[in-house]
Order: C-alpha cells, then structure tokens, then sequence
C-alpha cells in the first residue's frame, strides 16, 4: 500500500492521542519537516505535558509551519487537529502561501488508543480524554472533504499503517534540474509560417512528411519553451499544434497552457462557450480535422502545466508572468493568475480589464519571461521581460534565448487580426 504525496503540502495528522501519530511521523518524515504541538509546548515551559502552554505553543506552531511554508518546504504537524476549528487555521496558513494541504487521519480503535496510553512514559491522559478525542473526530470526519484539503487518507487498523509507503511526486511546475540552455517563444497564436522561420532562425531542424509528422530538434540540444496561447486568430492553428504536440513528445520542448489554450479545451470538450476573440477561427480549422486529433489536442492542452521553474529556480516560465511568492506552487490561484495576470477590476474603454503592473513590485531572483499582453519591444524590468509582440496583430514573433539573453525576432507576414485595442 502507498500514498502520493505532493513536494510542497501542508500534512495534517490527523487523531486521537494514543493513535499512533508520532511514531507515523518518525517513520515517514523528516525530523525537520514535522512540528510537534507537544514539542512546541515544551518550548514555551520545559515541560509538554502543561497543558496551560497550549495557546503559546499553537502560536509557535504556526510562526514555524508559516516560514517553512513561505520558503517552499514540506511541512507536517504532529497534533490531534480533531477539532475543525483547529484544522480551519492550518488550511488558512496553506492558503496564504499557496500550499495543498493533505490530511492523514489515524482512526484507530478505542482499545488500541487506550492501550498505547497506558504504555507512554512521557505522560498519560484519563481515558475520558481520549474519548472525547474520538468523538470529536467522529463528529467531523463526514464533513472532512468539504473543509478544502487536496488529499484525504484514512487509516482504521495499525496493520495498515506497517505496510505503508509513502511517495513524494515533484509538482508539475518542478523542471530545475533543466538547465537548458533553451529558447522561449511569445504566443503564438495561430502564426505557424512565422514559426517556422523563427525555429529555423534560431538553429532548430524542422522535418514534416504532410501536415501529420513533425521532427523538431536543435543540434546543439537546446530546448524550446512555448509560454501558452498556441492558438486562435491565426490562420493554421492545426498545424501549430502538431508541431508543438511533436516537440514536446520527443522531449525538445516544453509548453505552457495560455488563457486561450484553456478556453479552446472547454470549447473541444463541449462545453457552453462564446466564440469571442478568436475562438472561432480555431473551431473552424479544427472541424475538418479527425476526431482522434481533435481529442488528442484537448488532452495535450489539459494537462500543460501553468508555469515551468527551471535551471534551479533561476528561470521561471509563465504565460502572464508571476509573482516570487507563487514560483514552483501549483493551485487554482496560482493557475489563475498564469493564464490571466492580476487584474485591479477595472475595465478600460475597450472593455478589457485593466491588468496590474506586478513586475513593477517584482524583486525576486529568479528571472520571469512570460507573454499575454502584447508588447511593441521586449523590455527588461525588474528581471522580467514580456515577449509576446503581437504577431499575430501584424507584430513580431519573439524568442528569448536563455541563459544568452539575446531577444531574437521575425516580423509577421500578414496582420491575420485586429487587436481590441491598439498594442
């Protein structure tokens, strides 16, 4: 039996005293990844059984779960966290630092509770305690799911928990063990004679026998990186899409998922949207396209990632940039601002939100190239650079080799689309 956990959770055990939580965390976790709420008592008064230092001792607990949290690090808090008031501020604190949380719950029976009690030699408990214990737990065991955690793993027997492993799954952000070196290419968005020119500009081999077999590849190993928005208002999304599909299979490239390539996916799938901004022109070029194709597209779109953190954190990808505090973290929020940038909830006269500066407030260490908003000419600021320069709006399709910082660019052949507002 094993469980997948995430690199970066917040683990909550789960269980009444004398369920075995500790030893759990000893037996699967590192010593410095698991805060103890008894250790944390013994800080504030030499002693962990005083149970009038619980308040300070919860308050040492979340100082440290917050910093270990805000630094990237897997955290794990040993305490019986029966109560849902007390399980409702660790799943705040995740929250705050966009963290999926994960919930372990040691549901042992009462005797083996009881039992274990009796055999502590730090201190035992009235087993009317322990009682209490399971009835708190009982009485919100139910609503567990409703309360926000990601994973939720219950245990009822303790030979359950002796074949127990448990796996740690880099999150899908996680490529810094890629060094590159590599080629980051603005959105794309249909442009796929542009493309071309500017793989071929920057050295990549490009080989295609008919519109269904694509070979991308560069001699001296360099990587592409497509920041999202393959598709929509240019005239061979098809065709953009295969090859971007084959360069990702053959593991010489990577690709994100942009605004419009999640909004073709609803569209691929079914769902009830507005053929608005260029959605059209991709649902007409995909139409006399096979069915298996049109699948094999929305399953590669679904599962593109919202950012890539490469080179050992020194790179970060995403389609409209991000914040240093979200780098490597992989939740709804974090995608959100991904795929759309952060917003003052503001429209302008075009009727399009008013986007907010971030990278004027950036000062992280990490460079972040993204695209989204179109840009005349790539501007480096705060080491962040835009490189969607609206090729499709009659601009220029723009990469950015890396780690060189050389901007290299080709003009658009033809304006294919009109831009709501002038770039």
């Amino acid at each position: 039996m094993h469980i997948t956990l995430p690199e970066l959770a917040l683990v909550l055990l789960v269980g009444p005293s004398g369920a075995g939580k500790s030893t759990f965390a000893r037996c699967h976790f590192l010593p410095t990844e698991v805060i103890s709420s008894d250790q944390c008592r013994a800080m504030v008064c030499d002693d962990e059984n005083d149970q009038s230092a619980t308040a300070d001792a919860f308050e040492i607990l979340h100082l440290i779960a917050a910093k270990r949290l805000k630094a990237g690090r897997f955290t794990v808090i040993d305490a019986t966290n029966v109560q849902p008031e007390a399980r409702k501020s660790l799943l705040k604190l995740a929250r705050q630092y966009y963290s999926p949380t994960v919930a372990i719950v040691l549901d042992m029976p009462l005797a083996v509770c009881l039992e274990r009690n009796t055999q502590r030699r730090d201190r035992t408990l009235k087993d009317d305690i322990i009682r209490a214990h399971r009835g708190q737990l009982h009485g919100s065991l139910q609503g567990l799911a409703k309360e926000g955690f990601r994973q939720i793993h219950i245990f009822n027997r303790p030979e359950d928990l002796d074949k127990l492993k448990i796996i740690r799954k880099p999150n899908r952000t996680n490529k810094k063990s890629e060094t590159g070196p590599f080629d980051l290419i603005g959105d794309v968005h249909g442009c796929f004679d542009e493309l071309l020119i500017l793989l071929k500009l920057l050295g990549y081999r490009v080989s295609h026998g008919g519109v269904h077999e694509f070979e991308v590849y560069h001699p001296d190993g360099r990587k592409l990186v497509f920041l999202g928005d393959l598709v929509d208002r240019g005239p061979k999304t098809p065709l953009v899409l295969r090859l971007a599909m084959a360069a990702v299979k053959s593991h010489d490239a990577f690709c994100l998922s942009g605004n419009h390539d999640a909004k073709l996916i609803k569209a691929l799938q079914g769902h009830k949207v507005s053929l608005t901004h260029g959605l059209a022109e991709s649902m007409s070029q995909l139409e006399p396209e096979s069915e298996k194709f049109r699948a094999e597209v929305a399953e590669f779109l679904r599962t593109r990632p919202s950012h890539y953190v490469f080179d050992g954190g020194g790179l970060v990808a995403a389609h409209a940039g991000l914040r240093e505090e979200m780098h490597g973290r992989d939740c709804g929020k974090v995608r959100m601002f991904c795929l759309y940038g952060e917003t003052t909830g503001e429209t302008d006269e075009f009727g399009l939100p008013v986007r907010y500066p971030w990278a004027d407030d950036y000062r992280g260490r990490a460079m972040v190239v993204y695209g989204h908003t179109p840009v005349i000419e790539p501007q480096w600021q705060n080491n962040t650079l835009c490189i969607d320069t609206g090729c499709v709006f009659g601009g220029k399709l723009t990469a950015l080799r890396y780690p060189e910082k050389e901007i290299v660019s080709v003009p658009a052949l033809v304006q294919y689309y009109l831009p709501t507002r002038p770039i």
